[in-house]
C-alpha cells in the first residue's frame, strides 16, 4: 500500500509540473491518470477501462444539460442581450458617483444568468461596457478591475456550467444546487456595489457620475430587459418551481433566445453557425477534460490518495472548521495555476472525501450543498488571484494600453469583499441552505 501511496503522491506532482509547463490540463490529466493505471495495473486493466470509460463518461444525463447552457450563453451574446442589460442598468445606477462602474457589476449577474461561464460572462461585458467607462474618464484600475470581478458572477448565478459538474462529481441535486446558489450570488452584487461606492467615495476622480438619462430613454431602456427577465424567469424559475429539470430548462433557454436573436434580426445563418461552432469547442473541452479528471480519480483511488488524505486530515486533531479553511486556502492557491472548472474537477475528489468525514452539525445532504458553494465562490477568487486571474488576462487583452498591475490593483478590492462573503457564508450556513429547504 506504501508503494501505491508513493506512486500517487509522485503522479500528483508530475500533474502539477505539466500545469505549469502549460500543457493543456485535459492532457495533463489523461497522461498522469492513464500513466498511473498502466503502471499499477498493467495495460491489460487500462484497455478495459479506457473502453468504457468515454462512453460512461459522456453519456451521463444530467451532463447534457452543459452544451446547452453553453449554447445559450453564445447566442445571448449575439443576440446583444448584454446590451440590453447593461443599457437597463446605466439607466438606473448611471446618474450616481460609480454608478457606471455599479451598472456594469449589475449587467454582468444578468448576462450571468443566462450563460452561466465566468469568462464569456467577462469577455462580452467588457466590450460592452468598457467604452463607457473609458467615455465618463474611469480610472484604468477602477473600470477593468470592476469587469474582471464582474465576471466571477457568471461562475455562481444560476446556471452555472462549474455548478452542474460539481453537482455531478458529488451526485448531489442540480436544481437544489442552483436554489443554494441565488442568496450568495445576490450576496456578492451587493457587496461589489457596496465596494464601487467605498472606491469612489475614497477617490471621487476615478468614477465620476454619468449624465442622467431621460425619461423616455429610462423606460426604453428598463423594458429592454423584459426579454432577459422573461428567460431567466422561465429557464430558471421553472427549475426551482419543479415545472422541468435542468436539462429540458436549458432547451427552452436556448429556444427562447434563439427566437428572440432571430425576431430581432440579431442572429442570422453566420452567427448562428458561429455560436454552434463556438458552443462544440467548449463542449468538447469539457468533456475532455471530464474524461481525464476521471482516468486520475481512477489512479488516485488504486494509489489510496484520497483514502490517505482523509485519514490524516481526521487524525490530525484540527477542528473541521480548521479543516475546511484549509482546503479553501488550497483551493485559492490551485486558482493561481488553473481555470475553475479544472480546479473543481482535480481537487474535488480529493477534497470532499475529507469534508464528508468531518462533523459540522448538517446533515451529509446539508454539507455536500454547503461546501460545494463555499468551493465555487472560492474557486472565483482564483479568477482574479495572480499570476493567471484568467479574467483579469481577458479584461486585460480588452483594454489595450491598461498595464496588466493596473487591472490587479482595480481588482483587488473586489478580492478582500469576496473574502469576506466567504467569511459570512461560513459564519452563517443558513445563508446557503434556506432556499434548497423552502423547494425540498
Amino acid at each position: 500500500m506504501q508503494n501505491e501511496l508513493f506512486l500517487g503522491l509522485t503522479g500528483l506532482g508530475i500533474l502539477v509540473a505539466l500545469i505549469v509547463a502549460r500543457l493543456p490540463i485535459a492532457y495533463a490529466m489523461i497522461v498522469v491518470g492513464a500513466g498511473g493505471i498502466l503502471t499499477l495495473s498493467g495495460p491489460a486493466i487500462l484497455m478495459s477501462q479506457m473502453k468504457t470509460l468515454a462512453y460512461g463518461v459522456f453519456s451521463n444525463y444530467d451532463l447534457s444539460v452543459v452544451p446547452l447552457f453553453v449554447l445559450m450563453g453564445h447566442l445571448a451574446t449575439h443576440a446583444g442581450l448584454s446590451q440590453s442589460l447593461f443599457r437597463a442598468a446605466n439607466a438606473w445606477l448611471g446618474r450616481f458617483r460609480g454608478g457606471v462602474a455599479m451598472s456594469a457589476v449589475a449587467a454582468c449577474a444578468g448576462f450571468g444568468a443566462v450563460c452561466g461561464s465566468s469568462l464569456a460572462t467577462a469577455s462580452t461585458m467588457g466590450h460592452v461596457a468598457l467604452p463607457e467607462l473609458e467615455r465618463y474618464r474611469y480610472s484604468p484600475a477602477l473600470a477593468t478591475g470592476t469587469l474582471a470581478a464582474g465576471g466571477v458572477l457568471g461562475i455562481l448565478i444560476p446556471p452555472s456550467v462549474v455548478l452542474v459538474v460539481y453537482s455531478v462529481i458529488v451526485e448531489a441535486n442540480i436544481v437544489q444546487m442552483f436554489a443554494a446558489a441565488f442568496i450568495p450570488g445576490l450576496l456578492a452584487v451587493l457587496l461589489f456595489i457596496l465596494t464601487i461606492a467605498i472606491y469612489v467615495r475614497v477617490a471621487p476622480e476615478a468614477g465620476p457620475p454619468a449624465d442622467p438619462v431621460g425619461r423616455q430613454e429610462f423606460f426604453a431602456a428598463t423594458l429592454g430587459v423584459a426579454p432577459v427577465a422573461t428567460i431567466f424567469g422561465l429557464v430558471i424559475g421553472g427549475i426551482y418551481f419543479g415545472f422541468f429539470n435542468p436539462t429540458p430548462a436549458a432547451a427552452i433557454g436556448v429556444f427562447l433566445v434563439l427566437v428572440y436573436g432571430v425576431v430581432m434580426r440579431l442572429i442570422g445563418l453566420r452567427a448562428l453557425r458561429a455560436a454552434l461552432l463556438a458552443t462544440a469547442k467548449t463542449s468538447g473541452m469539457i468533456y475532455l477534460i471530464l474524461l481525464g479528471a476521471e482516468l486520475l480519480e481512477i489512479f488516485m483511488a488504486r494509489g489510496g490518495v484520497p483514502q490517505a488524505a482523509a485519514e490524516m486530515m481526521a487524525t490530525s486533531g484540527l477542528s473541521p472548521y480548521t479543516i475546511l479553511i484549509l482546503l479553501l486556502a488550497a483551493l485559492i492557491l490551485l486558482g493561481c495555476l488553473m481555470d475553475s472548472l479544472s480546479m473543481i474537477l482535480l481537487a474535488i475528489p480529493f477534497f470532499w472525501p475529507v469534508i464528508s468525514g468531518l462533523d459540522f452539525g448538517m446533515t451529509p445532504d446539508e454539507t455536500k450543498i454547503w461546501f460545494g458553494i463555499l468551493a465555487l465562490v472560492v474557486v472565483e477568487l482564483g479568477l482574479i488571484t495572480p499570476p493567471v486571474g484568467m479574467n483579469v488576462f481577458v479584461i486585460n487583452a480588452i483594454a489595450r494600453g491598461v498595464p496588466m498591475r493596473e487591472t490587479f490593483k482595480g481588482a483587488l478590492p473586489f478580492f478582500g469583499v469576496e473574502l469576506v462573503r466567504v467569511g459570512l457564508l461560513i459564519a452563517f450556513p443558513w445563508l446557503v441552505l434556506v432556499l434548497p429547504a423552502i423547494l425540498k
